[in-house]
């Protein structure tokens, strides 16, 4: 889960690329931040009729190409801990497949994993995996333990507006590298994604049922990183 605490993060945190080498500024239950679960996080494949339309359903992951010739198969996690996802047991593939993960193990990158799956041993059964939703039904992950901790996979997705109410960009995850709950935010008109601490001071409004995330931010939000002068003290 992910949970947005009244604390302040340390400055420079929600610049692009804060926190952790090559995130944002380039790149167990589920997600509420915290494990698969989300405290108040790839951007989810478009949706599909179906499962991927059920409130009664939460995205965790999605499958990508193939790794290897022996069946695996990278895939990028949703759950605040991305390994936790393969701890819920069989999933629902948004094609209505029931999938099940064997083994995972991380593959460089937020989120970013291997998987072994039950029933594919060659490279083209794992091609054809490529981009597959992955769901679990909602009761089997339990509601958050108060009104700011959100499942992460409910956050990801959701239009980010200002104050004015001017859409800014899209959540595309909820990281966490060890000092707290982040957004992701992907900007509306293209370029790199930034990152945001979840904090009430950053993200004064979360509201899923009516898919709206308003921030506070930085002026500099989605300003480039800029680059350290090797010549400097």
């Amino acid at each position: 889960m992910a949970r947005r605490p009244d604390a302040p993060t340390p400055p420079g945190a929600g610049k692009p690329g804060a926190g952790t080498p090559g995130a944002g500024g380039s790149g167990a239950k589920p997600p509420r931040a915290r494990s698969p679960e989300a405290r108040r996080g790839v951007a989810p494949a478009p949706p599909t009729a179906g499962i991927a339309d059920d409130p009664g359903f939460v995205l965790l992951g999605e499958f990508g190409r193939a790794h290897g010739l022996h069946g695996e198969v990278r895939l990028r996690s949703y759950t605040a801990d991305p390994r936790a996802i393969a701890t819920y047991g069989p999933l629902a593939g948004a094609d209505g497949r029931r999938v099940e993960l064997l083994a995972v193990r991380p593959a460089g990158g937020p989120g970013m994993l291997v998987a072994r799956v039950a029933g594919i041993a060659g490279r083209e059964a794992a091609e054809a995996l490529a981009r597959l939703a992955l769901y679990v039904a909602r009761d089997r992950l339990g509601a958050p333990a108060d009104e700011d901790e959100f499942l992460t996979a409910d956050l990801v997705g959701l239009p980010v507006t200002d104050g004015a109410g001017t859409v800014l960009g899209t959540v595309r995850a909820v990281p966490n590298f060890g000092g707290g709950d982040l957004l992701e935010i992907a900007p509306a008109h293209g370029g790199a994604s930034a990152l945001l601490p979840f904090t009430k001071a950053f993200v004064p409004e979360v509201d899923v049922a009516a898919r709206r995330v308003r921030i506070d931010p930085p002026d500099d939000l989605f300003a480039p990183s800029q680059a350290r002068d090797p010549d400097a003290g």
